[in-house]
């Protein structure tokens, strides 16, 4: 018998390019990410579309974004019309941050499903976005600050997103 886990963490477009690419910054930490929430991860053609086009700008196969995401038996949703005008609204809502149609349509994915874990590269983002419960997504893989000396200000940069 095989146990099913509730897909409850949305897959953004950075951890499968980064557990795709050993030479991304992100990759080592990508790959104990993913590794570890693979089977509660659910994702969108949205980001599909975007992480196999940066992969194949990378030289590397497109259709490895593909294989990845079917092999890991992760469901790729899509957005109906209604769902659509909504990650619309949220586009011009997040403007300035800014937020693209990925963005838009997992954050949208995530009000459908009532989720608030996202598995992400993109702190600022995420940390900006709100679901429509009005609370921060918890942000994967965890970013474990180095201890700096470095003034207040620069501290606060780097915990409010600098880090990329």
């Amino acid at each position: 018998m095989r146990l099913v886990r509730a897909r409850d963490v949305l897959l953004d477009t950075g951890p499968i390019v980064a557990t795709l690419d050993a030479s991304d910054q992100w990759h080592d930490m990508c790959v104990g990410a993913v590794t570890s929430l693979l089977d509660r991860c659910v994702t969108t053609e949205a980001v599909l579309t975007e992480a196999c086009h940066l992969v194949g700008r990378g030289r590397a196969r497109a259709s490895l974004v593909l294989d990845f995401l079917l092999d890991a038996e992760i469901p790729i949703l899509a957005l109906d019309r209604p769902a659509v005008r909504h990650a619309a609204r949220l586009m011009d809502q997040y403007a300035k941050v800014p937020m693209d149609f990925a963005d838009a349509a997992l954050v949208t994915l995530a009000d459908g499903l009532q989720l608030g874990t996202v598995l992400t590269t993109d702190r600022r983002g995420f940390r900006s976005y709100r679901p429509a419960s009005g609370k921060p997504f918890r942000v994967y893989p965890e970013v474990v600050l180095p201890q700096l000396k470095c003034d207040s200000y620069a501290l606060h940069s780097l915990e409010q997103g600098g880090v990329h």
